[in-house]
């Protein structure tokens, strides 16, 4: 059976490695984030901070085994935030409901200064990226959600052994 540990470890690194897949559709696709696909990485970012380096602090002694099952939960927490934020931006690109008005629709809104009429405007219901006919939001949603529902499991089944 997985140690909360090992769970820690594994989740923070699927995290990380969204993470690092959102970077690389950033800068070497050079497909640009919208306002609620930074959302989604806050969270990611923290999961990753928390189940990858908290779990590697337990399994080098610098923090007691006990830390590491809260470790784990609040990691899958934090994944779950992410992949639920990625179902409303799937859903905002879907137009099955209303996205926050700053990203969807006209989002031109001069407030002084300079204005640069090239600069590309990223919208928040518009899927910049598709494939089979979903958008990272959605792949985030599915994948973060599934993740999130295995770490549980296995948190859960490790109450029930124990």
């Amino acid at each position: 059976m997985m140690r909360s540990t090992q769970l820690a470890i594994a989740l923070g690194s699927v995290s990380l490695a969204l993470i690092l897949g959102a970077l690389g559709f950033q800068y070497l696709a050079g497909i640009p984030p919208c306002e609620m696909c930074h959302w989604q990485r806050w969270p990611h970012i923290a999961a990753a901070i928390v189940g990858l380096g908290g779990g590697l602090y337990v399994r080098s002694g610098f923090i007691g085994e006990g830390i590491a099952r809260p470790l784990a939960w609040c990691t899958v927490f934090l994944i779950t935030a992410g992949g639920l934020l990625g179902v409303y931006h799937a859903g905002v690109e879907w137009h099955w409901w209303p996205g926050p008005q700053a990203c969807t629709g006209n989002a031109f809104h001069f407030n002084g200064g300079t204005l640069d009429l090239n600069a590309r405007v990223v919208q928040c219901d518009i899927a910049a990226w598709r494939l089979f006919g979903l958008s990272l939001a959605g792949y985030n949603a599915i994948i973060s959600l599934t993740v999130a529902g295995i770490g549980a499991y296995f948190l859960v089944r490790q109450d029930r052994s124990a």
